[in-house]
Formats: C-alpha cells, structure tokens, sequence
C-alpha cells in the first residue's frame, strides 16, 4: 500500500513539473495554448491524460534549464545596458545644470572675470570667449558620438536578441536636444559679449585718445606761453558789426557723436536778437548744430534742423556762461545759464547722431558749408572759452566751471587761440581774465 502511495504521488508531481513547463514556454504548431493539471490515474475519462515515458522528461528538463539559463542571461545583459545608459543620463543631466549655473553666474557677475589666470567654477568651460566656444564644441562633439556608440550598442543588442528599451532611448535623445540647443544658446551668448567688448574697447579706445590730444594740445599751448594770453583759454573773440564777413573758425571738427555739451561765456547786447554764436554744418546738412537767436524769437537749438527753444536771457550787456547738453537717446536736451538749470525737455532729433567732419563757425549762421551768411542772423558780442564734450556734463561740473571755482576743457573741441582762427577787418582775439572781469555783474 505504501508503494503505491508513493507511485501515485512521483506521478502526481511529474504531472505538475510538466503543467508548469508548458505554462513558461510550451505553445503547438498550431497555435493553440493547452493547461495541463494534476489527477488521479483514475480520473475522469473527459480529461484523458497520456503519461509520457520516463526516459522522455530527462530531455525536456535539460531544455528547459537551457531556456531558463538564456532568459536569465538576456535578463542581465539588459540590467547592465540599462545601468550603463543611466550613467549616461546622470552624467547629461550634470552636465546641464553645470552650463546653468555657469550662465547664471555670468548673468550675475559672479566670477566674470576675463584673467587667464583665474577658471571658471564649471571646470571645462573656460572664461575666455574663444576658449569657450571650441570647448563647447568639442563637448557636443563628444556627447554625439556617445549617442552614435549606444546607438551601435543598440544594433548589437537587436542582432543579439536582447530589446533596447525605447522609452530609455526617447528619453536620451530628448535630453541629449535639450543639451545641444542650451550649449548653442551659450554660444550665441558668448559671441555676442565678445563682440560687445570689442566694441566698449574700441569705444574707450577712442574716448582716451581724445582726451589724450586735448590734454597734448593744451600742454602745448602751455610750453608756447599762449603768445600775448597769460594762458591758451584766457583770450575772446569779438564781433562787434553785425555784417556778414566778421566770424571766427575754428580749425577743427567734430567726430560723430551721440551725446554733447556745449558751453561758452558770452556777453551781448545786440537788439533785436543777439544772432548766431554758434554753428555746425556738415555736407547734406548745414544746420547739424546751430545755437541762434534773431528777432524777438528767444534762442533756439537746432539739431539736424529740428528746433528747440531755449529759456535763456542773455542780451544784457554782461558776460553769461550758458551751457546746452543733448543726447540721441530720446532727444534729450538741458540749458543752463550762470550754472542754473533753466530748461529741459526731450524729441529733439531723437535717435541722430551728429554727423562728423563738419564746419564750426562763431558768429555767423551757415547757408550751405563753411558759407553764405546772412548779416540779419550774425552775432554781435563776445564769446570766449567755448568748448565741446562727447557726453552730458554733470551738473555740479557745470556749476564748477560758471562760479569760476574750476576750468574743464573740452575733450572735443577745446579754447585754444591756435584752434581758433579770426576773419574780416574788425574782428580780433584780445587778452581776457572771464572771472576779473566779470566781478562787477556779480
């Protein structure tokens, strides 16, 4: 009895075994799928079962194993390709942030510093422009062809049966766009600070240069003794008929520019109008500058012929230190006299800048370049140390030079007697000390 128990039961178990094998991989020839269980030899005739010989399950557990040993293998072949691509997300991703923080910290000047030798925080960026972009154009170089070995890794894995996940591959090929389209972005952004630089530096550039040959000039005039002046500034030009042949030149011109100031003492009491003390003509355009005052018109500005009147009052017979500042930027003007803000106002020429290579001439208005005047717009007076700055003065700058507590020259055009040159008989240049004489209109 108990060996038949036992029978049954090797025969109840080799049933299962075969009943699980066939659930894992069995299918037949004809599509069908079969559920195989346990019974009794004795059991019901409608699930006939045919027992299949002992020397046959040796065969089929040994194919199994087989199968499970490949499944098992392709299984961590996958694992280890998926491990491996994460790597490289991981390393994408810090990578991104790295260019991130690197942008930001440009944006905030934190270590913005051009010195060859400091380095970037973000280690393979370096802060030189064109240290830069080959860098980064050697990383994107680099990350393309990790994407092209993945993707042969990818080939190698169909060719030998192991699946490469398409989602993880979607998932690179985004993150790898998002890569290429920030470190371009970067690029651009580097080139346009590159080209900014160069353009503040030639700027500067320029600005000192300037500055320099007014300060070279003035030392000149200085070394020379200013002929019969105690110095090159303290002399004036009169124009005392108005005619149309009394004026003063002077011999140089004005570069282009979008900002200036201009200031002069003058001292007029011509009637009705004081007339032209100043013009700036250029080819195309004979009234680029000019300051004017005729009839009983107050003083107007004029910019590229467009006008502005001016709140200035100045025909009384002493001398007055006026001051007209503009710039392109909106067409912003300011007029001082005797150091005081009298007037501001915008839209004048807006967005112009001052053409160069023109003519300046004190005392006439010019019809075409360097000529045709109109006695009825000539000056009548005096002017002395009229000078020119590329910028807005400040205005405790200009408070400075019209209380006589300072004397600034123009880093444009500076009063010099050898930069001005005198025309017609009647006009001359003569001896002036602006802050002795002027004390009694004080």
């Amino acid at each position: 009895m108990i060996v038949i128990l036992n029978r049954t039961g090797m025969l109840s178990f080799l049933f299962g075994l075969l009943c699980l094998c066939a659930l894992i991989i069995a299918q037949s020839d004809d599509g069908k799928r079969y559920i195989c269980r346990a019974v009794t030899i004795s059991g019901a005739a409608s699930c006939p079962v045919t027992l299949l010989p002992d020397l046959s399950f040796g065969g089929q557990e040994e194919e199994l194993r087989n199968t499970v040993m490949q499944l098992r293998e392709t299984i961590l072949q996958q694992k280890d390709t998926i491990s491996k691509q994460l790597g490289t997300i991981n390393e994408l991703t810090t990578k991104l942030s790295l260019c991130a923080s690197a942008t930001n910290d440009r944006k905030y000047g934190k270590g913005a510093s051009w010195g060859k030798d400091k380095q970037n925080t973000m280690g393979d960026v370096p802060t030189d422009p064109n240290d830069s972009i080959d860098s980064l154009g050697k990383t994107m170089q680099g990350l393309k062809e990790r994407l092209e070995n993945l993707e042969q890794q990818q080939m190698r894995a169909n060719l030998s049966g192991t699946s490469f996940p398409s989602e993880l591959r979607d998932l690179l090929q985004r993150r790898l766009g998002e890569l290429e389209k920030q470190l371009l972005k970067k690029v651009s952004n580097l080139e346009q600070e590159k080209s900014q630089l160069s353009n503040a530096t030639v700027a500067y550039r320029l600005k000192t240069e300037s500055t320099l040959n007014a300060l070279v000039e003035r030392i000149s005039e200085l070394e020379k003794g200013g002929g019969d002046f105690k110095s090159p500034e303290q002399f004036k030009l009169s124009l005392p008929q108005r005619t149309n042949y009394l004026y003063g030149r002077i011999t140089k011109t004005l570069p282009e520019m979008y900002a200036f100031t201009l200031c002069m003492w003058i001292k007029s009491s011509a009637s009705p109008g004081v007339g032209t003390p100043f013009s700036y003509g250029v080819p195309g355009q004979a009234n680029e500058i000019v300051l004017i005052e005729w009839g009983n018109n107050p003083i107007e500005l004029l910019i590229n012929d467009k006008v502005a009147q001016l709140p200035l009052e100045v025909r009384d017979g002493k001398w007055h230190h006026i001051c007209i500042s503009w710039t392109t930027r909106d067409g912003q003007w300011e007029a001082y006299q005797d150091g005081e803000r009298l007037g501001t106002g915008d839209n004048l020429a807006a967005w112009h800048p001052i053409k160069p290579g023109g003519v300046i001439i004190l005392g006439q208005e010019q019809d075409v370049v360097g000529g045709r005047f109109d006695a009825g717009q000539a000056f009548v007076g005096e002017l002395s140390q009229v000078n020119i700055w590329d910028r807005v003065l400040k205005p405790v700058e200009i408070q400075s030079i019209a209380n006589c507590s300072s004397y600034l020259a123009g880093n444009v055009i500076s009063w010099l007697s050898s930069n001005v040159e005198v025309f017609g008989r009647g006009a001359f240049k003569r001896p002036l000390e602006i802050c002795q004489e002027r004390l009694p209109n004080i």
